[in-house]
């Protein structure tokens, strides 16, 4: 298992259950994941095929938990 070194300024890091205590902005997922860019998460969403997320008002948000679980899933499914 690897170990995430988190600063405060770091969107990995953790305060309960290995979870962030609060919604992860398309950002966030991208610094995660070291994505190439911000726009593979919204090619994700656009085709489907990654965590789901949610509006808020004009801001996409993902719940921690739902990303979470969307990582075991696809971990299960290799």
């Amino acid at each position: 298992m690897t170990t995430i070194r988190a600063t405060s300024s770091d969107p990995r890091a953790t305060l309960r259950a290995g979870l962030p205590d609060r919604y992860l902005t398309p950002e966030d997922l991208a610094d995660m994941f070291r994505l190439p860019s911000v726009e593979t998460v919204y090619a994700w969403r656009k085709k489907r095929i990654g965590p789901p997320g949610f509006r808020v008002g004009k801001h996409l948000r993902y719940d921690p938990a739902a990303v979470h679980a969307w990582v075991e899933a696809k971990k299960n499914a290799a």
